[in-house]
């Protein structure tokens, strides 16, 4: 873990000194030093003190970078394209178990012929054009601002049945960490 550094970083965001951070805490500066080099490793009562005086979450603290806000901004997206169709999907950001895209699905255009089935949930809103979606033996028509979602281990497509290029956003939520294309 690398607590001393996130603390440094927070400190100085906050425009805050090493004197003031003792001086709340009854810590010495060259201990403080140490715990921002990550030179010792401060108890967890230690870190409590650290994170009132710099009024962050203990938890915060403790979480992994791999935990902490992902930013993925517009112009940074990654794009590829899925299935027969070569769908566009922009990926929007991820956790270790959820992911979130914006498919683009043409006129005409679908999942796949045949439903497919995968690993995880799905939530569907659609942002723009006219969908149609089926899971087993349920189907229906949804247009912009409807929404819907599923269980994915259950066969399911979409098709664009509109004139326009249909804009779907989709969540996918999977019990492992799962890094590979669903649609």
């Amino acid at each position: 873990m690398d607590i001393g550094s996130t603390i440094r970083a927070i400190r100085k965001r906050k425009n805050i000194t090493i004197a003031q951070i003792c001086e709340e805490t009854g810590l010495s500066q060259g201990f403080m030093s140490q715990v921002e080099t990550n030179k010792t490793s401060p108890s967890i009562s230690t870190l409590e003190s650290i994170a009132q005086a710099l009024k962050v979450p203990l938890a915060y603290l403790l979480l992994k970078k791999e935990d902490r806000m992902n930013i993925v901004r517009k112009d940074e997206r990654k794009i590829t394209t899925s299935g027969s169709e070569h769908l566009k999907v922009e990926h929007l950001s991820s956790t270790k178990n959820v992911r979130m895209m914006l498919v683009e699905i043409p006129p005409g255009a679908s999942t796949g012929d045949i439903p497919h089935a995968h690993e995880g949930e799905e939530v569907h809103v659609v942002v723009k054009g006219r969908i149609y979606a089926e899971q087993g033996e349920d189907a229906a028509e949804f247009g912009e601002g409807d929404s819907f979602s599923w269980n994915a281990c259950t066969p399911h497509m979409v098709r664009n049945i509109g004139e326009d290029t249909a804009i779907v956003l989709i969540s996918i939520y999977t019990e492992t960490d799962s890094r590979w294309d669903f649609l």
